[in-house]
């Protein structure tokens, strides 16, 4: 995935151009770029999240058969887990805010986040082939590997939801 920094950057118009080279304006015009770069990316990684629950919601469809009832009863709280966390990621706060916010996050720590979310997008290929393990094992019926694929995946949303969490913390200034 390309660097969204760069791509905000190589995308400027005239305007931005101009905001750039009054003295004043381009150390702002610089922070509102980190700022939508930062969106842009919390954007496409509660799209991939999406996706990996919509693929859980398609691989629980095979579990429906009645054939093992634990199976679906992890798949459901896997999906619950993962719908919360998508919900986190796409209405959390956005990186730098402007003069007059709550909450003020300057520019060296914009990319902070951005190491967070690189680690984020990490897990999500994770995620992504740990699906892939759920429903090969659900396939195959091996009802005790499905077992431990679901859990599998349930960690992966723990660990991922903790660097998000610490990612939070890095906004609000609360990070240890």
């Amino acid at each position: 995935m390309p660097d969204i920094r760069q791509r905000v950057q190589e995308d400027q118009g005239v305007l931005k151009r101009i905001q750039n080279f009054v003295p004043g304006f381009r150390g702002y015009r610089k922070r509102e770029d980190l700022r939508d770069a930062d969106r842009m990316l919390r954007s496409q990684i509660a799209q991939e999240l999406g996706k990996v629950r919509k693929a859980l919601e398609d691989s629980r469809s095979l579990v429906a058969g009645g054939w093992n009832s634990r199976e679906l009863e992890l798949m459901g709280g896997v999906i619950a887990q993962l719908k919360k966390v998508e919900g986190k990621v796409l209405h959390a706060e956005t990186g730098y805010s402007g003069f007059v916010a709550d909450i003020e996050v300057k520019e060296d720590e914009i990319y902070r986040l951005y190491d967070h979310d690189a680690n984020m997008l990490d897990m999500l290929n994770d995620m992504h082939s740990s699906v892939d393990n759920i429903r090969s094992s659900l396939i195959s019926r091996e009802g005790a590997q499905a077992q431990n694929d679901i859990l599998q995946m349930r960690t992966l949303i723990n660990n991922f939801e903790m660097q998000f969490e610490r990612r939070l913390k890095l906004i609000t200034g609360t990070e240890v």
